[in-house]
């Protein structure tokens, strides 16, 4: 049910059956907005039309209200009454057996309710993760790795085609940092007593890997180790990294369909190819003897360097070619999704999609810092020091579950701060249990039902009208406005919306379960209590799929 859609649409039929009969007078159909209403006594929904329309049609905004009201044809049943509230606001007051409808269309469309084609033949790549690979995931790659994940399955339940892409940086100066910092961990194990480069990678995870790397039978370095010995040993740190956080977003949920390595760009000549796009579109210019992006013809504060005087390419140079090959695959839309350390990029490529042509087809959402607190206490991080705390050991203390939904219950360029005792605990204090416990609430319900011998029937909407309690009506309104909620959230990019939901409905079901019986002698109202319920669980489950949250049966 698209409730929204359906009051717009016989709003503006409305507007223009009014033009027609010569009561309104306007040229163009402007936007207008249908929202909830905040107070159940201004009805369900209200239109801002009037108020935007009296400008062209000249007349006060209450006129115009009242002149769409007089040529509005609702479908029989549908609407209790119209009003017009305060300066022109025009207030739908929808009748409850019209509610009544999302119960038969719950179960109708079972486990794909929620689902819509509105992105359909969209192309859509959600680039997301893609930590270097110098040391284990941490909680802030977690809570990317959690958006990401929700995003491109709220794409794809909205009917985008969706890939997702993790990008390696594997190459550079971070991969020779890489190769000293494993150098010195194994010269320590050789019993010399080395100083630690400042730089390096200070974590237990490289004297691990210097371990590791003897056990396997590979040879120990010499004390004067030549450049190619120190990336040798600097590719051998980055892909056995690599496997292990391969493991950790298997083990969160996450999968990707490519994983593209940057040296990839340099094998395949992409960065040259970059360059001679934008050397043919005049976005290219020699000064200095560097090579220089004009990104302050889109709007960035200064040209960028992409090729140095020393002849050496800079990230920004990857990142052109990067995502030049990206759009050249055929996307429709490219959403990189980065650390917000890395806001100041947005500007230079953003500058770089439009000089290639492709304006309106990247969108970067930077997620912002996870505070992690531990009895109350801070907990530091750092990915090159000894104190970081991985995405593993979340997995590990709180589960997959509530790790996920935690990352997502704030807007990602909100702070989220991350409390693990809260994150354990079995009370609604804990969002996910909340959520996941409504799911086996219900289920619960079910089973008790057939112990006793109680089954579900036929859907007979003739039973719905017994459905009048408020807590009912408000459930069925919000299972209702399920569908519109899904897009609203795949149209902004915005899994968290979900998340608000879900919390939302499960708080709704928790109190009705708490003041009535599902299950009574009355079995008329038990009949119709099961097929709402039903289709509360339904949707709970479609929406904790999306975020990758398992729905459980029993807890």
């Amino acid at each position: 049910m698209h409730i929204k859609k359906t009051i717009r649409d016989l709003i503006a039929a409305s507007a223009e059956r009014a033009r027609a009969s010569g009561a309104l007078a306007f040229e163009t159909m402007p936007a207008f907005e249908v929202e909830a209403t905040k107070h159940a006594e201004h009805g369900d929904l209200a239109t801002n039309l009037a108020l935007i329309l009296a400008k062209q049609a000249k007349q006060p905004p209450r006129q115009v209200a009242q002149a769409i009201i007089d040529h509005l044809s609702a479908p029989e049943g549908m609407l209790l009454k119209m009003e017009i509230a305060g300066p022109g606001f025009i207030n739908f007051f929808i009748a409850d057996a019209y509610w009544y409808r999302v119960i038969a269309e719950i179960h109708r469309m079972g486990t794909a309710y929620g689902n819509s084609n509105l992105g359909a033949g969209v192309k859509v790549q959600v680039e997301f993760v893609s930590a270097n690979p110098t040391g284990p995931l941490h909680i802030g790659h977690g809570r990317g790795a959690a958006l990401g994940d929700a995003l491109a399955n709220l794409l794809a339940a909205t009917g985008h085609m969706v890939e997702r892409e993790y990008y390696i940086n594997d190459v550079g100066n971070q991969i020779l940092t890489l190769g000293k910092s494993l150098y010195f961990r194994l010269r320590e194990l050789a019993g010399e007593a080395v100083e630690f480069p400042a730089e390096g990678y200070q974590g237990d995870y490289m004297k691990d890997l210097a371990r590791d790397y003897l056990a396997a039978g590979h040879a120990a370095p010499g004390p004067e180790p030549h450049a190619d010995d120190l990336v040798r040993l600097g590719r051998y740190a980055g892909d056995v990294i690599l496997d292990e956080i391969k493991r950790d977003l298997k083990d969160f949920g996450v999968r990707f369909d490519h994983w593209f390595s940057e040296s990839e760009l340099y094998r395949q000549g992409l960065v040259d190819q970059g360059f001679t796009r934008l050397k043919e579109l005049g976005y290219l210019y020699e000064h200095d003897g560097a090579l220089w992006f004009k990104a302050t013809a889109f709007g960035d504060e200064k040209d960028r360097v992409v090729r140095r005087s020393n002849g050496a390419t800079t990230y920004f140079a990857s990142d052109v070619a990067y995502h030049l090959d990206k759009f050249q695959r055929g996307y429709n839309l490219v959403v990189d999704i980065w650390g917000a350390d890395h806001h100041g990029y947005v500007p230079r490529l953003q500058a770089v999609a439009q000089a290639l042509g492709f304006t309106g087809r990247l969108q970067v959402i930077l997620v912002q810092l996870v505070s992690l607190l531990r009895q109350g206490e801070p907990v530091a991080m750092t990915t090159r020091g000894g104190t970081f705390v991985t995405l593993r050991e979340v997995m590990d203390e709180v589960g997959k579950d509530a790790a996920r939904f935690i990352f997502l219950t704030r807007r990602p360029d909100a702070h989220l701060e991350f409390d693990l005792e809260v994150a354990k605990q079995q009370s609604s204090d804990n969002p996910v249990y909340y959520v996941q416990y409504a799911h086996a609430r219900l289920a619960s319900v079910f089973r008790q039902a057939a112990a006793q011998g109680i089954e579900r029937q036929a859907l007979d909407p003739a039973r719905f009208p017994r459905l009048t309690l408020p807590e009912e009506l408000s459930i069925l309104k919000m299972l209702a406005n399920y569908p519109e909620l899904v897009e609203g959230a795949a149209r902004n990019l915005e899994p968290h919306r979900i998340t608000y939901f879900l919390t939302e409905l499960a708080a709704q079901l928790h109190s009705y379960y708490y003041k009535h019986r599902f299950i009574s002698d009355d079995v008329e109202l038990t009949q119709a209590r099961f097929w709402l319920v039903s289709g509360v669980k339904t949707v709970l489950a479609h929406g904790l799929g999306v975020l990758g949250v398992e729905a459980p049966e029993t807890m």
